[in-house]
C-alpha cells in the first residue's frame, strides 16, 4: 500500500516537472523574444526625428517631417506630406550588398 502511494507522489512531480519545462520553453523561445522586440520597436518609434527614412505598415516610403504625440508627419514626394500614427512605422532596411 505504501508503495503504491510513493510511486502515484512520484509521477505527480514528473508530471509538474514537465509542466514547468514546457512553460519554461514557451517563455524562452515565444514570450521573451517578442516583448523583447516589441520593446526594440518602442524605442525606436520614441527616437525618430525629423530626417529620418521610414516605411510605412502599408509600405509608404517617405522621411519624418515632424512627429507630435501618437502621429508623425512624412514627406513621400516633394511638397506632399501625409498624417500617420507612430506605430505603423518601420525603419527602412539596409542594402545587403
Amino acid at each position: 500500500m505504501i508503495d503504491f502511494i510513493l510511486l502515484d507522489i512520484s509521477n505527480g512531480w514528473k508530471t509538474g516537472i514537465m509542466i514547468a519545462a514546457m512553460i519554461a520553453v514557451f517563455y524562452l523561445f515565444l514570450i521573451r523574444p517578442q516583448s523583447q522586440k516589441a520593446k526594440e520597436e518602442e524605442k525606436y518609434r520614441q527616437g525618430l526625428q525629423k530626417g529620418d527614412r521610414v516605411i510605412t505598415a502599408g509600405g509608404i516610403h517617405g522621411t519624418v517631417m515632424s512627429v507630435s504625440g501618437i502621429y508623425a508627419q512624412i514627406e513621400v514626394a516633394q511638397n506632399v506630406c501625409i498624417k500617420v500614427q507612430l506605430s505603423t512605422l518601420n525603419p527602412v532596411p539596409e542594402k545587403k550588398s
